[in-house]
């Protein structure tokens, strides 16, 4: 038993719980990973921590849907890299669905997949603010929203609007601004990265010579 913040659906925390009972809760952080930092490993973390989740996978994608396709090192080297971050903690893990299955990573076949599969779950899909202002153009999102044991939750971002008519549980977290992009750019003209990733991924990018 844990006490945890409660949230409803579009206000902040509004009361504190004894969260019990035998149904896993899963928290899912998907992302392209390219590469993990520790902006990532604090939104899972304090999710995880906010919503007594038993564990927050962060999940890569094979091929993100976007429009503007990132040019991502091969999976296995990102994955490789997920491990490295979460090793020492416990809550995190990894869910590699997406990387098995391949081709493009649309939420509602992996999360109706993983609901299938474990019905003893219930899971709480982590998403940004900037991403929540999007949720009409997602693929299939009635549908999404409508699967059993699957909730939304909503990170709030700067410059976002952080609101939406579709359910999603908010979270307020520290706001760190660290992006994959400015440190891939920092390695390739041979700047510091020190603090802005784990010790062991730089380690790791070092020696596989990623990024430059």
């Amino acid at each position: 038993m844990q006490g945890c913040q409660v949230y409803s659906k579009s206000q902040p925390a509004v009361q504190t719980q004894t969260v019990t009972g035998h149904r896993r809760r899963i928290g899912i952080y998907g992302g392209t990973f390219n590469p993990v930092h520790n902006a990532h490993l604090l939104v899972a973390d304090q999710v995880g921590h906010a919503l007594c989740l038993d564990q927050v996978k962060l999940m890569p994608d094979a091929i993100p849907p976007h429009v503007d396709h990132k040019t991502a090192v091969a999976a296995d080297l990102r994955l490789a890299m997920l491990k490295l971050a979460v090793a020492d903690n416990p809550l995190l893990g990894i869910e590699d669905y997406e990387l098995r299955r391949g081709g493009v990573s649309y939420t509602y076949q992996t999360m109706k997949h993983l609901i299938d599969q474990h019905p003893d779950t219930d899971y709480y899909f982590i998403i940004g603010g900037d991403m929540v202002d999007y949720l009409d153009k997602w693929f299939r999102i009635a549908d999404l929203v409508k699967l059993p044991r699957f909730h939304f939750v909503g990170v709030r971002r700067p410059h976002a609007k952080n609101e939406t008519n579709y359910p999603v549980v908010w979270v307020d977290i520290p706001e760190v601004d660290i992006s994959s992009s400015d440190i891939r750019s920092r390695i390739r003209r041979g700047q510091s990265v020190n603090y802005l990733l784990p010790a062991k991924v730089a380690t790791f990018i070092k020696e596989h010579h990623l990024y430059q």
